[in-house]
């Protein structure tokens, strides 16, 4: 939440998206100055003794708010969530013949695409939710066509644009390795990392600024990376350098940390996930109870907690909807481009005072436009 002069603004946005107050404002104190160092974050060494306690901290944090095992280890790396979809498949499925990938929704689909242009691997769908831009349901992972020989198999537990979320995620039972997006719902609800050879996510949705992407990666999965994979984008070799095999994004690194301290001080990952369920609640029963003026088509058991979608019965009203919505101080509320309609993405840091403005607005247009 920002504020204006007059009234806050709450900000919808599904990346670059809100941040805590309270973490903005330490960076705007510290942003000349860090720690007394006389240096801002953005212009210190990314070797030096301070930045590296900033990293190692982040990492500290971070493992002990997703409880990460000891054999799992933990980079941030550059190239958003996308640049993952390549160099996961270089990595781990080096040696392979085949990699399975499950398709959910947009960002699901367009890993799919790209996971095998770096590779002679070939990429199994070993599942589909839908067709292009009418994914209502997630397939259930009984319904996947694995092979237990494969490499890996892919899924995204949260789709930001078609709003559906696992929300009983796959067991790795009789499963190949799991490797998981989560870069829109990281770190709002508790999860086993055990059950993953890898997780990886975009910080730019649930955790900072744009510019880091988080890999968490089973030890024993480092042997995959074979030495004729560049050092760059080999996964083994920035774990030997400490996550310095070249610059990191020292600046998106700090303010992820100073968001995993914020998210130590609101109780951690329980105590969020009870927030960010009764956010979603509040705003599913808002549609599901506007007589149809307000529409959600995902299946019940399938709808995000993190990106809320739903429109009117016409593109003009919605487009209302949104104008008149960020006059109020909501803003960011449009549905993906592909999409249209109404996204309301309602991570971590949106507070529950931003749900039920957002609410309250919903009902006052419905009663002068319905």
């Amino acid at each position: 939440m920002m504020t204006t002069q007059n009234s806050p603004v709450y900000n919808f946005s599904a990346g670059p998206a809100i941040l805590p107050d309270a973490v903005l404002r330490t960076a705007q104190q510290e942003l000349l100055d860090y720690n007394g160092s006389g240096l801002s974050v953005m212009t210190m060494s990314h070797r030096s003794d301070v930045f590296m306690s900033i990293l190692h901290h982040a990492e500290q944090d971070l493992r002990q708010l997703l409880n990460i095992p000891d054999n799992y280890k933990i980079l941030f790396l550059q190239g958003g969530a996308s640049a993952q979809f390549n160099m996961m498949t270089l990595n781990l499925a080096h040696g392979f013949k085949r990699a399975d990938s499950v398709v959910s929704g947009n960002w699901s689909r367009i890993a799919h695409q790209q996971m095998g242009k770096l590779t002679q691997t070939e990429i199994h769908l070993a599942a589909h939710g839908g067709d292009l831009f009418d994914y209502q349901d997630i397939p259930p992972a009984a319904s996947w066509d694995i092979d237990p020989q494969s490499a890996f198999v892919h899924f995204c537990s949260n789709e930001t644009v078609h709003g559906l979320q696992y929300l009983d995620l796959p067991k790795p039972d009789g499963l190949p390795t799991l490797v998981c997006d989560m870069s829109s719902e990281i770190l709002s609800r508790q999860i086993n990392v055990s059950d993953y050879g890898m997780i990886y996510a975009g910080a730019q949705k649930n955790i900072g600024p744009s510019g880091a992407t988080i890999v968490i990666i089973r030890e024993d999965l480092l042997d995959r990376s074979d030495d004729s994979i560049p050092d760059v984008w080999n996964y083994k070799k920035h774990v030997i350098k400490q996550g310095m095999y070249n610059t990191p994004a020292t600046y998106p690194i700090y303010i992820s940390g100073l968001v995993f301290r914020w998210l130590q001080a609101q109780g951690g990952v329980a105590q969020i996930e009870k927030t960010n369920a009764l956010k979603a609640s509040l705003l599913y029963q808002a549609i599901d109870n506007s007589n149809g003026f307000y529409i959600n088509n995902i299946k019940e058991h399938a709808r995000s907690r993190m990106n809320v979608i739903f429109h009117t019965a016409d593109k003009a009203t919605d487009d209302l909807f949104i104008q008149e919505a960020s006059l109020r101080g909501l803003s960011m509320l449009n549905g993906y481009k592909s999409m249209g309609g109404m996204r309301a993405s309602i991570y971590n840091a949106m507070p529950l005072q931003g749900v039920e403005a957002l609410i309250d607005f919903m009902r006052d247009f419905q009663r002068r436009h319905g």
